[in-house]
C-alpha cells in the first residue's frame, strides 16, 4: 500500500514545510532535480539511427516555389550537420523543457545538475510566459547561467500546420533539428497544476516529446497533458518512460487515461519532514494505491470446519448465461469459502448442476420466504451474475436486499435492477458492494460517459449510499462510505473479456464470508479493506495467466485456476 495525495493536498504540505518548518523550498526544489537528473541520467542510451523525417517535412519545397536561394541551402547544410553530428560525436544529447513554474524550476535544477556530471550535452528550453516565471525558477536559472548553461526559449507553434513554413524561423527550425537527434528528454512543463487543455506552445514541446520513440522521457512528477487528480488527457499529454513524483504518488498516475502515460512510476523524497506528513494525513480518509494486500492472509485456525470459512449464497443466471453462476461459485470457492449454495432459475439448473463439483446448485422455489431463508443461514451473498433484467427477477432482488441483514455483493443485472430504486440500498444496514463498470455506473447515476474523475465518482456515491463501490476499469477504485478509497494496480487487458466480473464477485463474498479473516483487521467494520483485496488478488491472478498464457488468450477460468498461487503468495507461512 502507498499513500496517495491530491494536487490541493502536495501544495498544502509543500507550503506548511516551507513556511512552519522553515525548510527552503530551493532545498526541495534542489532534491527533487537531482532525483530527475538521475533517472534521466539512467536512461541515456545513444541511438545512432537518426531519423530527420521532422525536419524534411519543414525543409520541404513546393512544386512551383522557386529554386532555394544560397542562404537556403547553406541553412539546409547546418540542419544536415546537426543531424550527421550524431555519427562523429556520439554524446548523449538531453533536452529539458521547462514551464513557467516550480515544476520548470525543477526542470532547470534538473538541466544544471546534468550538466555538472559531464559526459551529455545538455540544453534547457523555457515555454511559456517569463513574466510568470516563480523566484525559484528564477533562481535556478541563474544558477543554470553561472555553471555556463543557458535556458533558451522555446517559441515555436505547431497548432497550425498550414501556415507553419511561412511563420517558422530558421533558429526554430534549429532548435526542431536537434531536438529529433535527443537520446533523453525531460518533461518539466506543468506537474501537478495543469487543469485546462495544453495548447499553442505547450502543445508544441508535448508533441515534441512524443516524436521520437527511442527517445525515453523523464516526467516530473505527473506527465505533463494528465490531470494530477483525476488521470484525464487534457488535450495531449506527454508519454513517460519513467514518471518521478514527489513525496507522495499522485492519484493520476494510476487512475484513468493518465496512468497509461505514466510508464514507470518513482516515488521520491525531497526534504518534506515525516512528521509534518504524518501530522497532516493522519486524520484524513486512507486514499491509496494498491502494490500489494492491505495485509497477508492469516493462518486459519486449525480447530475450524468449513463454516467457519464462509456460508456464501448466490444468486445468478439465466437462459443463456449459465456460465457466470458457475465462474462465481467456482471463484468464491477457489478464494477460500467453506460453503457455495448456488440458486439459479430451475429452466437452468440441469445445465448449471452438470457443471458444478464443489459448489451445491439448487433451482429457485417459487415461494419467497423459502429463498430468504436459505440466504440468511449464510454469511455473505452475491446477487447479479448473468442473472437477466426481468420484471420478476428485478422484484426478487430487490427484496432480498431489503430483507437481508448479511453483506451483500452486487454484481451486474443486480445493479441495474438498483437503478430506478436508490433508497433500498441506503436503507440497508449490513454492507454493500457494489460492483459496476462504468455503464453499469452511469446507468445507475445518469453519469456521463467517460467518467472524468473516477476516483471522485466512486468516493462521492459511496459516501451518499453508505456502500462500498467498487468501480472496475483500469485502475479500478473501491471506495468506502467514510471518503477512503484504494486504486488498484493489478491486474491487465487480456481480463477485458466476458466472467471475469463474475469471477471477482465471488472472490470479494467469499472473503467477506471468512469469519477469521473479519477478526484479524484493525477494529472496526474492514468490508471495505477486504473487498480491495479480493480486487488485488483478482488482478494478481489476471497477471499471473498472462505470464504464462498471454494477454490474448487468457480465459476467466485462467484466472480462478490462479487464485491458488496468488493467496499462497501473500499467505502468512
Amino acid at each position: 500500500m502507498l499513500p496517495l495525495a491530491t494536487a490541493a493536498q502536495m501544495r498544502e504540505l509543500d507550503r506548511r514545510a516551507i513556511e512552519e518548518r522553515g525548510v527552503p523550498s530551493l532545498e526541495l526544489m534542489e532534491h527533487a532535480a537531482q532525483a530527475v537528473a538521475d533517472t534521466a541520467w539512467e536512461l541515456i542510451q545513444p541511438d545512432e539511427s537518426i531519423c530527420a523525417s521532422s525536419i524534411g517535412v519543414i525543409m520541404m519545397h513546393k512544386k512551383d516555389a522557386p529554386p532555394p536561394t544560397e542562404e537556403e541551402q547553406r541553412q539546409a547544410e547546418e540542419l544536415r550537420e546537426i543531424i550527421e553530428g550524431k555519427n562523429t560525436d556520439p554524446t548523449p544529447r538531453v533536452a529539458v523543457f521547462c514551464g513557467p513554474g516550480n515544476n520548470g524550476g525543477d526542470g532547470v535544477a534538473c538541466a544544471r545538475l546534468l550538466m555538472e556530471k559531464g559526459g551529455c550535452h545538455v540544453r534547457a528550453f523555457f515555454v511559456g510566459d517569463r513574466a510568470q516565471m516563480t523566484p525559484d525558477e528564477t533562481a535556478m536559472e541563474d544558477k543554470l547561467t553561472a555553471a555556463g548553461g543557458r535556458l533558451e526559449d522555446f517559441s515555436v507553434d505547431m497548432t497550425d500546420r498550414s501556415t507553419l513554413e511561412a511563420t517558422m524561423d530558421y533558429e526554430q527550425q534549429k532548435i526542431l533539428t536537434w531536438l529529433s537527434t535527443c537520446d533523453v528528454m525531460v518533461d518539466a512543463l506543468f506537474g501537478i497544476g495543469l487543469t485546462r487543455p495544453v495548447e499553442g506552445v505547450f502543445r508544441t514541446a508535448v508533441t515534441q516529446m512524443q516524436s521520437r520513440v527511442n527517445c525515453p522521457v523523464v516526467a516530473c512528477d505527473v506527465p505533463s497533458g494528465v490531470n494530477a487528480d483525476t488521470g484525464e488527457v487534457l488535450g495531449e499529454a506527454v508519454q513517460a518512460k519513467v514518471t518521478v513524483t514527489f513525496t507522495r504518488p499522485k492519484p493520476g498516475l494510476y487512475s484513468g487515461p493518465g496512468a497509461g502515460r505514466a510508464g514507470e512510476v518513482r516515488i521520491v523524497g525531497i526534504g518534506i519532514p515525516h512528521d509534518l506528513e504524518y501530522q497532516m494525513f493522519r486524520a484524513l480518509p486512507r486514499l491509496e494505491v494498491m502494490h500489494q494486500p492491505d495485509s497477508q492472509l492469516p493462518l486459519r485456525p486449525r480447530n475450524a470446519h468449513k463454516g467457519d470459512f464462509g456460508k456464501i449464497f448466490i444468486l445468478a443466471g439465466s437462459e443463456g448465461y449459465t456460465g457466470a453462476p458457475v465462474l462465481t461459485a467456482r471463484a468464491a470457492l477457489r478464494a477460500g469459502a467453506g460453503l457455495v449454495y448456488l440458486g439459479v432459475p430451475r429452466d437452468i439448473y440441469p445445465i448449471v448442476a452438470i457443471k458444478c463439483d464443489e459448489a451445491m446448485p439448487f433451482p429457485l422455489p417459487e415461494d419467497y420466504s423459502a429463498i430468504l431463508e436459505r440466504a440468511r443461514g449464510c454469511d455473505a451473498a452475491v446477487i447479479g451474475p448473468g442473472l437477466g433484467r426481468g420484471p420478476q427477477m428485478e422484484k426478487l432482488v430487490l427484496s432480498l436486499l431489503a430483507d437481508l441483514e448479511i453483506p451483500v455483493v452486487l454484481d451486474a443485472d443486480g445493479i441495474n435492477a438498483l437503478a430506478e430504486h436508490i433508497d433500498i440500498l441506503d436503507r440497508r444496514t449490513a454492507p454493500t458492494v457494489l460492483t459496476p463498470h462504468e455503464g453499469e455506473f452511469s446507468r445507475l447515476t445518469g453519469c456521463a460517459l467517460p467518467i472524468r474523475d473516477r476516483l471522485s465518482a466512486a468516493r462521492d456515491f459511496a459516501g451518499d449510499h453508505g456502500c462500498i463501490l467498487v468501480l472496475k476499469g483500469h485502475g479500478t477504485v473501491t471506495a468506502a462510505p467514510d471518503g477512503s478509497a484504494w486504486v488498484n494496480t493489478s491486474g491487465n487487458p487480456g481480463m477485458a473479456k466476458g466472467g471475469s466480473g463474475d469471477v471477482l464477485a465471488g472472490m470479494i463474498a467469499a472473503l467477506l464470508g471468512q469469519k477469521h479473516l473479519r477478526r484479524a483487521r484493525r477494529v472496526g467494520d474492514n468490508t471495505a479493506e477486504l473487498a480491495a483485496d479480493a480486487v488485488f488478488y483478482h488482478g494478481a491472478a489476471g497477471d499471473a495467466r498472462a505470464r504464462t498464457l498471454g494477454e490474448y488468450a487468457m480465459l476467466p477460468t485462467d484466472l480462478i485456476e490462479a487464485i491458488p498461487e496468488v493467496l499462497r503468495r501473500w499467505s502468512e507461512a
